[in-house]
């Protein structure tokens, strides 16, 4: 029994003493585990997205369709939009085609327009415009749930004087103003309250409760929650037009192939990369730079086989979901060539930097694998952007999976054209330029080549 204790003491000490070791089997499940928690809300009371852009068009002359404007921006999880700015630099409320505009852009991905005939004049109910451009289908349906639901808990008095326009088209102005007049004097004696004040309140069309007005707040009960769903829907119509994506074969796999490949690609480069500590373990460096080559040769040429190695990957991994999937590369083949060369040449500095990072070679997997899975975790491989808080929202910013994930959105699922989608290949170029300034500097501070 001795010697079995002796040894799993042994184990135990050599475990401890592998930071990677400990990293891999403590550190990035935690790093996951909160963001997966935020995810799914476990840190905050209210669950889904938050800050969501939304374009809203106001074109009623209704005060209840601006009340319905102050519900969304109460909102938590949009962040509202109802002017832009002009050329001139002036500010005005923002048009349709404006709104249509952004949504082409991608300046984000979802408008709603209250028209002018908000309250339908030839019937009972109202009308709304949605305009989408769901890049992401999971965003997209939650985006849509939280519109109804607060269209729905919020404003219903729209709905009340849908139903006194349509009483006055059909019985007369007179007839609706002495019915009026009778109900709020039977309201005032039966359960109290203003005469006049009440007649006011009914020809305004405030006939409904109204919300709470704190949207992160809904109904448990879900039979009477579901019922009054179906019964408003069928009295709110609000019609839905997708302005991008349309003649996409299979909108799914054009958001999530880009995603996985940009992941997959970098560990590929990684893993690459790392075999740096083996040429210099086993004295590769040393006999290479005993000829006419400098560091800065093999570091070059390093980075220029990953960006060979992540190019070939990206290729063969689309034209894979193009076979499978129908991906119709060939139409966007240009276009996607040019993301994918700016996105293996980030990922191939990527790949230098963690070498450049790590003291040795047991401690670049770790390393590599924390970036990798965390930029992928923030930056949009694997789940809406939306759906992490603001601070994470703008984190992910700075990560090449987010702009690599953009990139081939643009590309597959929006069809923009080379010349459009060459802004985001160039942040992708110049994240690469920047690492690899770095990585280079490392390199020549550290002993790594002696």
């Amino acid at each position: 029994m001795r010697p079995t204790l002796t040894l799993l003491r042994k184990n135990l000490l050599m475990f401890w003493r592998s930071r990677a070791g400990v990293v891999i089997t403590f550190l990035v499940p935690i790093i996951l585990i909160y963001l997966f928690g935020h995810v799914f809300g476990l840190y905050r009371r209210e669950t889904g997205p938050s800050g969501i852009s939304i374009g809203v068009v106001n074109l009623s002359p209704e005060p209840a369709a601006q009340r319905l404007v102050e519900a969304l921006q109460a909102e938590r999880s949009f962040q509202v939009i109802t002017t832009t700015r002009a050329s001139d630099n002036s500010i005005h409320p923002l048009t349709e085609a404006e709104a249509r505009a952004a949504l082409h852009d991608n300046d984000y991905r979802y408008a709603l327009t209250l028209p002018a005939d908000l309250i339908r004049e030839n019937g009972f109910g109202l009308r709304l415009v949605f305009l989408t451009n769901p890049r992401n289908e999971i965003e997209a349906q939650t985006v849509n749930g939280l519109l109804q639901k607060t269209i729905f808990t919020h404003v219903p008095e729209l709905l009340g004087q849908s139903l006194q326009q349509s009483a006055r088209r059909t019985i007369g102005a007179g007839r609706l103003e002495a019915f009026n007049r009778g109900l709020a004097r039977n309201i005032a004696q039966n359960f109290g309250g203003d005469e006049a004040a009440l007649e006011r309140r009914i020809g305004a069309g405030e006939l409904f409760p109204s919300g709470s007005g704190n949207s992160g707040e809904t109904d448990s009960t879900a039979d009477d929650g579901d019922s009054s769903a179906d019964f408003l829907g069928r009295l709110i119509a609000i019609e839905t037009e997708q302005v991008a994506g349309r003649d996409v074969k299979n909108p799914m796999a054009a958001r999530v192939v880009g995603g996985y490949a940009i992941m997959f690609l970098l560990f590929a480069v990684s893993a690459s990369a790392s075999a740096f500590f083996e040429e210099k373990n086993s004295g590769v460096f040393q006999r290479l730079l005993a000829s006419p080559v400098r560091p800065a040769h093999i570091l070059w040429a390093r980075f220029l086989f990953g960006m060979i190695l992540g190019l070939a990957q990206i290729l063969v991994l689309f034209v894979a979901g193009d076979l499978l999937y129908g991906l119709e590369l060939w139409s966007h083949l240009g276009g996607l060539l040019a993301v994918a060369l700016a996105s293996a040449a980030a990922c191939s500095a990527f790949g230098l930097f963690v070498t450049a990072l790590a003291p040795n070679e047991a401690a670049a997997n770790p390393i590599s694998t924390l970036l990798v899975l965390t930029m992928s975790a923030i930056g949009g491989a694997w789940f809406p952007v939306s759906f992490m808080p603001e601070t994470i929202q703008s984190a992910a910013k700075f990560t090449l999976v987010y702009w690599s994930v953009e990139g081939f959105a643009d590309v597959l699922w929006a069809g923009r054209s080379l010349l459009e989608i060459l802004p985001k290949a160039g942040v992708l170029l110049a994240m690469a330029a920047l690492v690899m300034t770095f990585s280079v500097w490392r390199f020549q501070r550290s002993k790594f080549f002696t």
